[in-house]
């Protein structure tokens, strides 16, 4: 049986979801604005009913609109398509890297899933719409996030196209692009002296007050939706193979929730028959920056403790210091056989490049870092070169132009003619 999105204010939509499962203890609960179990304050996310989701069907999907709203009947709210909050993102390229491949020596064909595509250029996008989508169902008259950047692009822009108030927050030291392409729409916007923890911590207080009682926080009081939404990137990246998932995947990693979601949506398509598994399974590889990476330490260290850290680096959409899905992060990996690595600044810039002049891909630090890590595995002996691969973009890189802009300029600067292009090299 389905279930009804609930609380604060209650409606008759449907889901397949079931409820909420607390990842710690395995409690439920119904299906509301509740982000922390009860019993034993672990992370809550959504559980489904396995009948429901078994009756998607491929053809069904293919037959659905031109972004992640095909896969409604995989996710947790927005079946009806009036209460959807959306710019309609994804279907994003799935490009193939066939000159990266012969750079790092992969010999199995390689793909960039390329998310800089989508509306306001990250894959935050996807779960702003479904954790708004959500929301609107949920009752929530305001929409707010704590952010590194991206995140609060996304929920302002898609707060405007709604004609919905929003107050986004973000520490005061954000790059000026990602500042910019927020407050263009027009919403509230916070600047935070401190790090995106110190916001996040804020955010988590504000949630609780009167004055927030009608705000959706999407990656507060909202989050086991926001959360969901990611699975898309995991339903596409099999979708655009012909149905069929990936040997080995490369993400990258700030609360480490991506990594783990687009694992559950690989599990899912496979088990309800929508997708084929490659021989022997696959295998999931998370990426760091060396400014933060708390994740990474930890499983290199064999421990599955976080231990918290202060952000520096130019990576700093994937500045998150006490990442809160970290341990499901390392879990995920350890279960598929794959690894972690971080990059410093100069590999991540160094990634950056690599990935523009092999595939015309432009990414912002977080991809640069993923590409970086990529070179590393394959280096390492961690990530077989004989097994097909897909690296996950998140961003767009015009976000993050100060990460490479005194590394590129004009090749040549000449004179308005011809006697200065030949004097250049450029004329025989």
């Amino acid at each position: 049986m389905t279930s009804a999105v609930t609380a604060p204010g209650n409606t008759t939509s449907t889901s397949p979801a079931r409820g909420l499962i607390c990842r710690a203890c395995s409690a439920e609960y119904p299906l509301a604005a509740q982000h922390a179990c009860y019993e034993c304050f672990g992370p809550l996310e959504v559980a489904y009913d396995e009948a429901a989701l078994a009756r998607v069907t491929r053809a069904e999907i293919e037959a659905g609109p031109q972004n992640i709203w095909r896969y409604a009947a995989l996710l947790p709210a927005g079946q009806d398509p009036a209460t959807r909050v959306t710019l309609d993102p994804g279907l994003t390229p799935l490009v193939s890297a066939p000159a990266l491949a012969e750079r790092l020596g992969i010999t199995a064909p390689l793909w960039v899933k390329d998310d800089s595509q989508n509306p306001t250029h990250s894959f935050k996008d996807r779960v702003v719409s479904v954790a708004l989508t959500a929301a609107k169902e949920l009752g929530f008259k305001r929409f707010s996030c704590a952010s590194t950047g991206n995140l609060a692009n996304s929920v302002a822009a898609h707060a405007a196209r709604a004609g919905v108030p929003s107050i986004v927050f973000i520490p005061s030291d954000l790059e000026q692009g990602k500042v910019v392409t927020t407050a263009v729409y027009g919403g509230e916007l916070v600047a935070i002296e401190g790090s995106y923890d110190d916001v996040n911590r804020l955010c988590s207080e504000l949630v609780e007050t009167d004055e927030f009682e009608d705000t959706a926080f999407v990656n507060v009081n909202v989050r086991p939706f926001y959360a969901e939404g990611s699975k898309t990137l995991g339903y596409e990246v099999a979708e655009q193979l012909g149905w069929r998932i990936p040997a080995q995947v490369v993400i990258p990693m700030a609360s480490g929730e991506l990594l783990t979601k687009v694992d559950k949506a690989f599990s899912e398509l496979v088990e309800i028959g929508l997708a084929e598994a490659p021989e022997g399974g696959w295998t999931v590889f998370g990426a760091q920056s060396q400014g933060c990476n708390p994740i990474a330490v930890a499983l290199h260290n064999d421990t599955d403790v976080i231990t918290p850290v202060k952000p520096t680096g130019i990576a700093k959409s994937l500045n998150i210091g006490d990442p809160a899905a970290g341990p499901y992060a390392i879990e995920a990996v350890r279960r598929t056989g794959g690894w972690m690595d971080y990059a410093n600044d100069e590999e991540i810039r160094a990634g950056i490049r690599l990935l523009a002049e092999t595939t015309g891909v432009f990414a912002e630090t977080a991809g640069g870092t993923t590409v970086a890590v990529l070179k590393k595995l394959v280096d390492s002996g961690r990530l077989d070169p004989a097994k097909e691969t897909v690296v996950y973009n998140t961003g767009e890189g015009l976000k993050t132009l100060d990460a490479v802009a005194s590394e590129v300029g004009p090749t040549h600067r000449i004179k308005p003619s011809l006697r200065g292009a030949r004097e250049a090299g450029l004329l025989g």
